[in-house]
């Protein structure tokens, strides 16, 4: 079997500084309670183990601990959490992304005044939680069928996008809504990384039998390399780890590897070793 593993596969910077980040806090802050907002990645297996280094997850306020060492994760927070942070007897350590940071300082600046915000991202998603807050009003959408639905006619508005989505998609959804939107201002929110990525699963999909997408099932990015490599009609599996590869894919003669920007090189390495051996 030909392995082909994809330049990009792995942490993206934005990933890569968030863990530095949790990293020195520990080191800083020995003996002390060190908490996530939320999990800091979209990896279960990185998670796990910063939970064995006595690394909590909070999912609510409620459950953070006054004097604790707080990180902000790189998904961003919204800003009604943030504030109530900074009331908090806490250390907060922000490690929003910095792509992440952008996008909500973008959406603040041109949505100041009360202009609508048209939102291309997964409603449930954290990021998306937290750059819809940097408006007052705010549309989250997820096709472009679901435009449809939006009031004719309609005002000035922003449109901007969750960080992890597909670039091409959304072009296509802005040439769409400038026809019905003569005030429409278009925020280039998506990160390079994240075009990288997909533009590499597309390359790679043209040199390929089959292909491997490792990283958290509920990683954004991650699962839209997966839909990528489908929609490119190859054969696509998304695993978290090894274990989950199935012995189907010893008949492949070349098969693509990729990651999310949330999987470490270590489960890369291994789910490459474990088609090696297939």
């Amino acid at each position: 079997m030909n392995i082909i593993l994809a330049k990009t596969a792995g942490f993206c910077m934005g990933v890569a500084r968030a863990l530095r980040q949790l990293d020195q806090a520990m080191a800083e802050h020995p003996g002390r309670t060190i908490v996530t907002l939320g999990p800091i990645i979209h990896n279960p297996q990185v998670l796990a183990r910063y939970h064995q280094r006595g690394v909590r997850v909070a999912h609510s306020l409620e459950e953070i601990p006054d004097h604790a060492v707080v990180l902000v994760r790189a998904h961003g927070i919204p800003v009604d959490t943030a504030r109530a942070l900074a009331q908090r007897p806490l250390t907060v350590v922000d490690a929003t992304c910095p792509k992440v940071k952008k996008a909500q300082v973008l959406i603040e600046r041109h949505c100041h005044k009360g202009t609508p915000l048209l939102l291309f991202g997964e409603p449930d998603h954290p990021e998306v939680q937290g750059l819809k807050s940097r408006a007052e009003r705010a549309v989250v959408f997820q096709s472009a069928e679901e435009l449809d639905c939006l009031p004719h006619p309609f005002g000035p508005a922003v449109l901007a996008a969750q960080t992890t989505q597909d670039r091409t998609e959304f072009r296509r959804i802005a040439a769409l809504l400038q026809a019905r939107i003569p005030e429409l201002t278009v925020l280039d929110t998506i990160c390079d990384a994240t075009k990288l990525r997909q533009d590499e699963v597309r390359a790679l999909c043209r040199q390929v039998d089959g292909l491997v997408v490792v990283g958290g099932k509920n990683s954004g990015n991650t699962r839209r390399l997966a839909q990528i490599g489908a929609e490119c009609g190859r054969p696509t599996w998304h695993v978290e780890t090894a274990a989950e590869l199935p012995a189907e894919m010893a008949t492949f003669t070349t098969i693509g590897v990729t990651a999310g920007a949330s999987t470490p090189a270590w489960i890369i390495d291994a789910v490459v070793d474990a088609l090696r051996r297939l």
